[in-house]
Formats: C-alpha cells, sequence, structure tokens
C-alpha cells in the first residue's frame, strides 16, 4: 500500500510503498494512540464520578451545598 513517508532522505512526502515492518509500525502506533485516549478519557470519567458522589455525601452529612462549595473550592 502506498502512503505518505516523510523521512530525510525523502522530505517532501512523495509516496512510497512502505515495508510491511514500517506498516506494522504505523498500525501498532495508531493503536497504541486510542488505548492512551481511551485510558485518558476513562480517567476522566472517573474523576467526574469521584467528585459528584463526594459532593453528595457531604451533603448526606447535613452540609448544605454553599458549605459543600466552600470546603472543595468550587
Amino acid at each position: 500500500m502506498k502512503k505518505f513517508k516523510v523521512t530525510p532522505e525523502n522530505p517532501k512526502g512523495i509516496l512510497v510503498d512502505l515495508t510491511a515492518e514500517e506498516e506494522a509500525q504505523r498500525t501498532q502506533d495508531s493503536a497504541d494512540t486510542i488505548v492512551a485516549e481511551e485510558a485518558q478519557a476513562a480517567v476522566k470519567a472517573q474523576k467526574a464520578t469521584d467528585k459528584t458522589n463526594g459532593n453528595q455525601k457531604l451533603l448526606d452529612l447535613g452540609l448544605t451545598q454553599a458549605e459543600v462549595d466552600a470546603i472543595t473550592g468550587q
């Protein structure tokens, strides 16, 4: 398959055939990027859930939302 290959030997990015190893590496790099992005999204979602749960627990203890906001810095 022909793809752009920009290297010091091919600085203009002329379409060239990639070797099987280069194609495999490109595929692996794409997969690694997707996994990393999904992991970041999962961490962000967990933080949001933890924040909501913590807020609710403070409210359940009898604090007002204003008090919770003062404690949590919101």
